[in-house]
């Protein structure tokens, strides 16, 4: 008996073999598949962003092209109907890229495509078992671990996106130029333009509250850039795994900057009184020398002579421009004339007295 039990715990203490780990690794693998779920994949925030603007930059170049070719024909043509134009081009766009299950524009630059994120979320629950069975015969389950696979939009889905998108934005601009226009916000309480323009203030502050809370999700998640995105569950994923994207970091910073640093300078330089700088900074810098003129039949401004439309400058009676003269007036209220430096109160046409000759002098001396 003794023998027998020191055979039985020798059994038990001799170590499995290596087919056995094996074995147990590929059963610890199985069941962690089977319970695995939707994997995350992290989405750069960035070339999402990227992306967008460079589908609004591609909708604008079409625009200025198009402009530029009716502007031949009769200018200003298309600038009444450019909210028509611009849902035009974004349809456009949306029929050669969502439409036909391909990435728009700016999509295709930064590697990304739409992916049906309902049917994905079914894709473990309804396959799950033959994903696995798949994987435990050809170890081919990498594509489903990247969380990249997934079907496209649907048809449903690519009309409610253009619907929303293009013309949602289309009907939104063309009320804000209507209401604009014939100033509904000016009218009587209680006539309807007034109670739709009350009705419109009132959606446009809840769609910008909804977008905020949109976007702190999006930036904390990585998913859905926008409402219709979230409500449609169509989400951005990367259409390569191992393709990066095609324009560069430094390529986007640049244009960045160039943007702000020219809406900046449209939002200043209307502020700025050109005129009052240059007579602050010194003549080394503006190139010319400030050299006062005396001649009376010289523009004291724009220095041309003759003088064109000639006005006085009140009290000092100097002679201007007009346009010279008025456009200084109006810009600043304090302007002193450049002959004098005295302070302008008003302005007034000039009338040329007429000298006349000694005969002329006699002639009028005749006639009274």
């Amino acid at each position: 008996m003794a023998e027998r039990a020191g055979a039985a715990a020798a059994a038990v203490m001799r170590p499995p073999s290596p087919e056995a780990w094996r074995q147990v690794w590929r059963d610890v693998l199985r069941s962690q598949q089977l319970r695995k779920t939707i994997p995350s994949v992290a989405i750069s925030r960035v070339n999402q962003f990227d992306a967008e603007r460079l589908d609004f930059e591609m909708t604008g170049m079409l625009r200025g092209q198009l402009l530029k070719i009716f502007s031949f024909v009769q200018p200003g043509l298309l600038s009444r109907y450019e909210p028509e134009l611009n849902a035009f081009l974004e349809f456009l766009i949306w029929r050669f890229s969502i439409w036909v299950d391909r990435p728009t524009p700016g999509n295709a630059l930064m590697n990304l495509r739409y992916r049906d994120e309902r049917e994905f979320l079914k894709l473990p629950a309804s396959q799950g078992m033959f994903l696995l069975s798949v994987f435990v015969r050809a170890q081919s389950f990498d594509a489903v671990r990247t969380g990249l696979e997934g079907p496209g939009l649907t048809a449903l889905q690519k009309i409610f996106y253009c619907l929303a998108l293009v013309g949602g934005r289309y009907g939104w601009a063309r009320l804000q130029l209507v209401s604009a226009f014939q100033r509904w916000g000016d009218r009587d309480s209680r006539s309807w333009p007034r109670r739709v323009w009350v009705l419109l203030q009132r959606a446009e502050s809840f769609y910008k509250v909804a977008y905020m809370i949109n976007l702190i999700a999006f930036l904390r998640t990585g998913r859905y850039r926008n409402l219709v995105e979230r409500l449609l569950q169509t989400r951005l994923v990367y259409l390569r795994p191992n393709m990066s994207r095609a324009v560069s970091f430094e390529y986007m910073n640049h244009q960045l900057v160039w943007q702000e640093f020219s809406e900046l300078l449209l939002l200043v330089l209307p502020l700025l009184n050109v005129f009052s700088l240059k007579k602050v900074l010194p003549s080394s810098l503006t190139g010319k020398e400030t050299v006062k003129r005396t001649d009376e039949e010289t523009c004291p401004i724009c220095e041309v002579s003759p003088i064109n439309v000639p006005y006085m400058a009140v009290p000092c009676g100097h002679r201007h421009c007009y346009y010279c003269l008025s456009t200084r007036c109006i810009a600043n209220s304090t302007y002193r004339c450049a002959r004098c430096n005295s302070n302008v109160t008003a302005m007034q046409r000039y009338h040329p007295q007429v000298e006349l000759g000694s005969s002329d002098q006699q002639n009028v001396k005749n006639k009274i």
